[in-house]
């Protein structure tokens, strides 16, 4: 399965990532496996959640940790919470990576890969952002350091509304 994973994101990551504004759908729920427990979507009603999709193989998540770090330390108290769930077969290869780039957000495990599945990813990394009701708002594939800004008005302009 990893290997499918793998060519079928490296091949779509070749495209240029690019943005989305989406219309607004519910975000399909989850129930993930976690180093602390379960992870669940709904227990994050009534925050903004951004939900980023990455494996160990993936180099633009690299560049992306260390901005969800930021994000999540930045805006916690707002009430954002990120969840980073990963796509590796092996648990082993997830903490690999995570030993050199350390995640201060929820980190879930999906190594079955339903989950990307439920929410149409495409490429490595991608990122939904869900309103204070589960609804996705906005949609990111790709990472690439100069949009970090756009990313973060997004993440803003999504913590001012009620």
């Amino acid at each position: 399965m990893r290997n499918t994973f793998h060519f079928l994101f490296m091949t779509l990551a070749l495209l240029v990532g690019s943005n989305t504004a989406a219309s607004a759908q519910q975000a399909p729920a989850f129930s993930l496996a976690s180093d602390n427990g379960e992870i669940s979507l709904d227990q994050y009603r009534n925050k903004i959640v951004y939900v980023d999709f990455w494996a160990s193989w993936c180099k633009p998540c690299r560049e992306s940790f260390p901005f969800m770090n930021e994000m999540q330390k930045k805006y916690a108290n707002k009430g954002l919470q990120i969840i980073a769930i990963n796509l590796d077969d092996q648990r082993s290869a997830a903490n690999a990576f995570l030993s050199k780039y350390p995640a201060q957000f929820k980190v879930a495990y999906d190594p079955q890969g339903t989950t990307p599945t439920s929410y149409g990813v495409e490429v490595m990394p991608t990122s939904y952002l869900l309103d204070r009701r589960g609804n996705i708002i906005f949609t990111h594939k790709g990472f690439k350091q100069n949009q970090t800004g756009e990313l973060e008005q997004h993440i803003v302009e999504a913590l001012k509304q009620r």
